[in-house]
């Protein structure tokens, strides 16, 4: 097997995790633990995780003049962006949360607009405007109570939150990933999101019982830290030297499928006609915000 298939089944890996986390992190929140008192311990877990790893790589120095980049960085990617997320999932449906972390592509067009003067087309006006759309739908249809979703309106305000904000670290790592290894970005940047979040996050966390935790409840902390925050990393930092970003991107297309059916299965949560309906214009929105026009894909031909 090529390092080309391997790395494509390394972003395969990365993104079943994810979606397989939309229920499993959802499983043990509130019974178990809080939802800032799970960002805590994957913070914390994966973080420590990484510094470990990092005993084993060459050191890395930080120059000073990415010192505040890493912080934003720090802020958008491993503090917010997390915070939002496990929030959101706690108060909405895994199947929600599938779907509205496809939006990140859409909202990377958008900060690329603002930050780096790209051209926004037409077209992929209308694909943004689609991917609201069905972002919209999902958030003011809060639909009959579900089992462990007190507020899915808001929940599913709160992971578009997420979205944004971790679209804002996709923008802002870009230029780092070039110029440090994953593993020494990752080390400081789960530490500073650490410091940033404790203040929200320590009561929820020390309030866990840990000697009485069930095993049902300790694989899926496991899993949380260990699959969905340290290894996904991993797996996408090998991926990210064989094949290129755009690939690996595709893949999140992928969330809200695995979402759907590990949910169903399991009786966390139920396929309706407006989830299928938000799922489409959002679909389609990806679909014409990444569609290049013929006439750039013959530029390229000839270059």
């Amino acid at each position: 097997m090529n390092k080309k298939k391997i790395a494509l089944f390394c972003a395969f890996t990365a993104t079943t995790i994810y979606g397989l986390n939309h229920t499993i992190a959802k499983e043990i929140m509130p019974k178990y633990i809080e939802a800032f008192g799970l960002v805590q311990l994957r913070l914390l877990g994966a973080g420590l995780a990484f510094w470990i790893f990092s005993l084993f790589i060459p050191n890395e120095k930080i120059q000073k003049n990415d010192i505040k980049k890493i912080i934003l960085a720090s802020f958008f990617g491993m503090s917010f962006n997390m915070l939002m997320f496990i929030k959101g999932l706690s108060l909405s449906t895994p199947i929600n949360s599938g779907i509205l972390v496809t939006l990140t592509p859409v909202i990377i067009l958008i900060l690329s607009a603002i930050l780096l003067n790209e051209k926004i087309t037409i077209l992929k006006f209308t694909g943004i405007t689609f991917g609201f759309l069905g972002a919209i739908i999902l958030i003011l249809n809060g639909g009959e109570f579900i089992k462990n979703a007190p507020n899915i309106s808001l929940g599913n305000s709160l992971l578009l939150l997420n979205s944004l904000s971790y679209g804002t670290y996709l923008v802002i790592i870009k230029p780092l990933i070039n110029k440090y290894s994953i593993i020494t970005l990752m080390k400081w940047m789960f530490l500073i999101g650490l410091v940033i979040s404790m203040p929200f996050t320590f009561s929820e966390f020390s309030s866990v019982n840990w000697k009485l935790l069930p095993f049902e409840a300790i694989w899926r902390m496991i899993f949380v830290v260990l699959g969905t925050t340290f290894l996904t990393y991993l797996l996408n930092s090998f991926a990210l030297k064989n094949i290129k970003p755009t690939t690996i991107g595709a893949f999140v297309y992928l969330q809200p499928i695995i979402a759907i059916l590990y949910s169903s299965i399991t009786g966390n949560d139920k396929l309706d006609s407006i989830k299928i309906l938000a799922c489409i214009l959002i679909f389609s929105g990806i679909y014409l915000v990444t569609k290049k026009k013929k006439k750039e894909l013959n530029q390229k031909k000839h270059k």
